[in-house]
């Protein structure tokens, strides 16, 4: 974990309610799976844990979705402003299992931290597809930079208007190699239940602290209560408690 002053280069919208900050500073910390806290100018107490979208040199890539008033906030900052951030959060995935390749599931904002898994996973030589799930055609985003990896890509959409009609379960070819999802617990627990295949999910949750003091981002796992910004956000699929 590190704390550092970041200056915004970009802040700019990418769909219907999706929004791109690129940040300037030292993102030697920051790998997939992982997050970074934001501290919000003006009367935000707590920090907005935003998951890493990208990390090359010292640029480092969040993107977001406006729901709630810290996010609506960090759509009015502006390239120059710096911003002051805890980076390196949390465990991340492991690429170690994938060289035989690997599923990408990722619904809505989830879909954003698995851009860098892909670029990684690419970079090793592994074989990756991604089905990206939205609600409709003009939420979708970053389709077109997982194809410039090199990877694989299917979208499915609830209301038919791009892709496969449906589900993220709906567009998902059969499991070859290492499962990693995220995105909302329903679509999650929806790829647990179709897959039945050993896979890591990052979590999304509610934090406090985000760096495991507060707990308040606390779960039930098969293995007892474990801390989500600390233990996780990912964990391996046999862990979490699906309840079916």
């Amino acid at each position: 974990m590190k704390q550092q002053q970041l200056e915004i280069l970009s802040n700019e919208p990418l769909a219907a309610g999706i929004w791109r900050m690129v940040l300037l500073g030292d993102t030697s910390d920051s790998a997939p799976g992982r997050f970074a806290e934001l501290r919000l100018p003006g009367e935000f107490y707590l920090r907005r844990p935003i998951s890493v979208c990208d990390a090359r040199e010292d640029r480092l890539t969040l993107v977001y979705k406006t729901v709630g008033r810290g996010t609506r906030r960090m759509t009015e900052l502006v390239p120059g402003q710096e911003i002051e951030a805890l980076t390196g959060l949390g465990n991340g995935f492991d690429l170690s299992r994938a060289r035989d390749g690997a599923v990408l599931a990722g619904g809505g904002v989830g879909c954003a931290p698995l851009f860098l898994l892909a670029r990684r996973l690419r970079e090793a030589g592994c074989p990756v597809t991604a089905v990206l799930g939205f609600n409709r055609a003009d939420e979708i985003f970053y389709e077109e930079e997982f194809r410039a990896l090199g990877v694989r890509v299917e979208i499915a959409t609830l209301d038919g208007s791009r892709g496969t009609k449906g589900f993220v379960t709906d567009a998902m070819p059969g499991i070859a190699g290492s499962l990693y999802v995220c995105g909302p617990q329903p679509m999650m627990k929806a790829v647990w239940r179709r897959a039945r295949a050993a896979g890591q999910y990052s979590l999304e949750e509610r934090m406090g602290c985000g760096f495991g003091v507060c707990m308040g981002c606390s779960i039930q796992t098969a293995g007892g209560s474990r801390r989500v910004c600390a233990d996780g956000p990912v964990f391996a699929g046999e862990e979490l408690l699906w309840n079916d």
